[in-house]
């Protein structure tokens, strides 16, 4: 494993956050309690405004795209955001792209792995080093795509099992960068509430590319009737004390992780305090 996969400083953590909740002050904060990187979710658009707002609210801190939609955001407009966004804040900015989900992406979107080719081949013509984009991968084709066409893997709604298989698959060389859901709490039946929430939109809705990487894992249909069984819940969410969730998140370390792209789920959907409660057990060190 490697993080001169690329330039840019991630950290050993980083955060995961919707667009629609990634406000100058949330990043400003994440940057001050002491992560490493902002990862934007829920399909940013090409002109990475998201991004630009992050960047400039803070002075430090990475900021990285977890994921692109190659379906909706324009390549050639995505390399032009790329170049400026690398004028103004060189150095910080990492693009991740992804085929998203079959089911929202029309018929088009049933053969991803030769539509992330072409686009990675817009985005080599369109400037954007292979050093500075990442791959969500979850599938052995992805993956080895991530490896050769890019820094590396971002993997979302994984497991340490998974990412260890991850590793193995990717080698040492490419940037090995999971996701995973954080719900705190001593009260494990209000946790895994949480965490079901966090999981619905996945296991309700039945999204082909997570059932799959699930069963890979060793789940069954069974695992995902009324909102995800506790085991699973339980595999993807990381509950309890901090220090009791920051153990799982050092697990993806442990098994071969480079950065780890934490997702706090909230009951009250203020994540902030959960980032700060998880730093000090993570080793961050608060900054002002």
């Amino acid at each position: 494993m490697s993080l001169n996969a690329t330039a840019v400083d991630l950290g050993t953590y980083g955060v995961w956050v919707t667009r629609t909740d990634l406000t100058a002050d949330a990043a400003a904060e994440i940057e001050r309690l002491g992560y490493g990187a902002v990862w934007v979710g829920g399909s940013p658009g090409a002109d990475l405004e998201e991004v630009s707002t992050a960047l400039a609210a803070t002075s430090r801190i990475a900021v990285a795209t977890g994921i692109v939609n190659i379906w909706t955001a324009d390549a050639e407009a995505l390399a032009d955001s790329f170049r400026r966004i690398e004028s103004e804040h060189p150095g910080r900015f990492l693009l991740g792209i992804g085929a998203g989900h079959r089911e929202a992406n029309g018929p088009e979107a049933v053969r991803p792995f030769g539509a992330v080719v072409d686009y990675l081949d817009a985005l080599d013509r369109g400037g954007v080093p292979a050093d500075r984009r990442v791959v969500a991968a979850l599938g052995p084709r992805m993956l080895g795509l991530s490896a050769e066409r890019s820094a590396g893997a971002h993997p979302y709604l994984v497991n340490p099992e998974f990412t260890r298989g991850a590793r193995e698959a990717l080698g040492q060389g490419p940037l090995l960068a999971p996701e995973h859901k954080v719900a705190l709490g001593e009260d494990r039946e209000r946790t895994r509430r949480t965490a079901r929430r966090g999981l619905s939109v996945y296991v309700d809705n039945r999204l082909t590319n997570y059932l799959a990487n699930f069963r890979r894992l060793g789940f069954s249909d069974e695992d995902f009737a009324d909102g995800g069984s506790d085991a699973l819940v339980d595999a993807m969410v990381a509950q309890g004390a901090p220090e009791s969730a920051a153990a799982e998140l050092r697990a993806h370390l442990e098994a071969g992780a480079d950065h780890v792209a934490v997702q706090p789920l909230a009951e009250d959907g203020d994540i902030l305090p959960v980032l700060a409660r998880l730093a000090p057990a993570l080793g961050l060190a608060a900054r002002g």
